[in-house]
């Protein structure tokens, strides 16, 4: 993260890493009061959340996000912990960041930045890195409107980069766009290569599965589990982001499927990200069927839920058909715990099949396995149907 910006008017020693985070509540159903959600997010970037502070508007001020007054006390509050940085749960424009800069005398970021610095630190491989970099640079190139002062210089000359009178602005933009222009170009060969790997697949008639789900619900300790595979999982949001794929035998049916972890999604996602990473969607977007997994033991499930399938609806994945795995069974108290280990909830007005599991102790994985294996072979014999699940005891 940077430095605070140079002209502080208070000559304190900042505590580098710890970050003052701030919400505004406008009315929307989704509002996190507590803030934990970007508490988890900051921690997860490397930072320190030492104080939080929720407010309430009925709309954002246009030149300080949250006011003037409220601007004084958020930097009262970062004075008081020795924040270095203030996080902002909501997405700032450029010139609310530099005024909130100029007013409170630390780095100031937004959701957005958050995410995408996660995704930066947590990419490994080459197209996650370009997924992440694409995104980065078009974030990047909306903060050079009114964002830095320094640009407006011009620039140009004889012996110099850019033409007579360019502004550095101007300078400035031409190169991200330049970089925007390259990363997209070679992203575009990968992408290529991950479709020709996956119309193999689809000649070799295999049935592909896909886990989805919100971040931290558990996917890849569940793909684990099921698949008896090594890829990292953690208690942390978006603990993997590069696409994973395994072959599970069903041994119920003698037949091998495909089945692929993704990127963990979250509220407010930066379609930047969504649409750097629909290569790697795009397995969700072709899939034969969705485990769209859900942390149980989570209280905002149902919010949860609803930011998956706007996701799904944002990529074009809305039509393929899912079973609702809900992970972390073992995290439940015995009060909460359901009857069924198999049932239905509806979803989007439409019945789904809904099964509890526990990746960790294994609980509910025969069940599943058992319904992936009467869709595998119900998708080889006729065109999809929706067999019919047997209910379990637990």
């Amino acid at each position: 993260m940077n430095q605070a910006p140079p002209h502080l008017s208070e000559s304190i020693s900042r505590q580098e890493g710890a970050a003052v985070l701030v919400g505004v509540d406008f009315g929307l159903p989704h509002f996190d009061g507590e803030l934990e959600e970007l508490g988890l997010l900051a921690q997860t970037a490397g930072l320190d959340p030492v104080a939080r502070l929720s407010c309430k508007r009925k709309a954002p001020d246009a030149a300080l996000f949250v006011g003037s007054g409220k601007a004084d006390e958020i930097r009262e509050l970062a004075l008081m912990h020795r924040a270095s940085e203030v996080i902002f749960d909501q997405a700032l424009s450029p010139a609310q960041q530099r005024n909130l800069e100029r007013e409170l005398g630390v780095a100031v970021y937004d959701r957005t930045f958050l995410i995408l610095e996660i995704f930066a630190q947590r990419a490994r491989s080459h197209e996650g890195k370009l997924q992440v970099e694409l995104a980065r640079l078009q974030y990047l190139s909306t903060r050079l409107v009114r964002r830095w002062s320094h640009l407006e210089r011009q620039t140009g000359g004889a012996g110099v980069r850019g033409g007579p009178g360019e502004k550095q602005i101007e300078l400035d933009r031409r190169m991200i766009d330049s970089s925007i222009k390259r990363t997209r170009e070679r992203l575009a060969k990968v992408q290529k290569q991950r479709g020709t790997q996956r119309r193999q697949r689809e000649r070799r008639d295999t049935f592909n599965i896909s886990l989805v789900g919100y971040t931290n619900a558990g996917k890849s300790s569940l793909f684990n589990a099921l698949v008896k595979a090594r890829a990292y999982a953690a208690d942390q949001l978006f603990a993997t982001l590069d696409t994973t794929t395994r072959h599970l035998y069903l041994g119920d049916v003698g037949r091998r499927v495909s089945i692929s972890d993704t990127v963990g999604f979250i509220r407010d996602l930066p379609h930047g990200l969504v649409d750097a990473f629909k290569a790697t969607l795009q397995e969700a977007v072709d899939a034969d069927l969705l485990l769209h997994v859900v942390d149980a033991a989570n209280p905002h499930h149902p919010e949860q839920i609803a930011e998956v399938q706007q996701v799904l609806a944002d990529i074009g994945a809305t039509e393929v058909p899912q079973l609702l795995v809900f992970n972390k069974l073992d995290a439940l108290p015995e009060e909460r715990r359901p009857l069924k280990l198999v049932d239905e909830m509806e979803l989007d007005g439409v019945p789904v099949p809904r099964l509890f599991v526990s990746a960790r102790t294994g609980d509910g994985l025969p069940a599943l396995r058992e319904a992936l294996a009467q869709r595998a072979e119900s998708a080889a014999i006729t065109p999809w149907s929706q067999p019919e699940l047997q209910s379990a005891q637990p």
